[in-house]
C-alpha cells in the first residue's frame, strides 16, 4: 500500500491573467457593496427623521475614519460600476475576443483608479 503525500498548495504562486484578477475584483466590490447597504440605509433613515440626527451624522464627516470608510466604499462603488459597464459591452459582443478582453480588464482597472484617485482627493482633501 502506497502512502498518499500531502501536496503543499501555494495560492500566491500562481500568476492569474489580468481578466481573471478584474473578475475577482468586480465580485469582491460586489459583496462589499452589499455588506454596505444596511448601513447606507440605516443613515438614510435617521438623515430623514429630524434636523437634529441630520446634524449629528454630518458631524460624523470630521471623523476621519469614517472619511477613509466613505472613500474605500466610492472606490468599491466605482470599481464595481466600471466593471459592469464592461460585462455589458461583453454582452453585447464588444470586446469578447481574448485580447479584446484583456484591454477591457486594463481599462478597467485605470479608469477606476482614476475615479478612486480623483474621489479620494475631494473627500480628504
Amino acid at each position: 500500500m502506497t502512502k498518499k503525500q500531502v501536496v503543499y498548495l501555494n495560492l500566491f504562486q500562481f500568476r492569474f491573467p489580468i481578466t481573471a484578477i478584474v473578475s475577482i475584483l468586480h465580485r469582491i466590490s460586489g459583496v462589499l457593496l452589499f455588506l454596505c447597504v444596511p448601513g447606507l440605509v440605516w443613515a438614510l433613515q435617521q438623515s430623514l427623521a429630524s434636523e437634529a440626527t441630520f446634524a449629528h451624522l454630518m458631524s460624523a464627516k470630521e471623523c476621519y475614519l469614517f472619511l477613509v470608510g466613505f472613500w474605500i466604499f466610492l472606490s468599491a462603488l466605482f470599481y464595481h460600476l466600471v466593471a459592469g459597464i464592461r460585462h455589458m459591452f461583453m454582452d453585447f459582443c464588444i470586446g469578447d475576443t481574448k485580447a479584446g478582453g484583456r484591454l477591457g480588464a486594463y481599462l478597467v482597472m485605470i479608469v477606476s483608479g482614476l475615479f478612486t484617485v480623483l474621489s479620494g482627493v475631494v473627500i480628504l482633501w
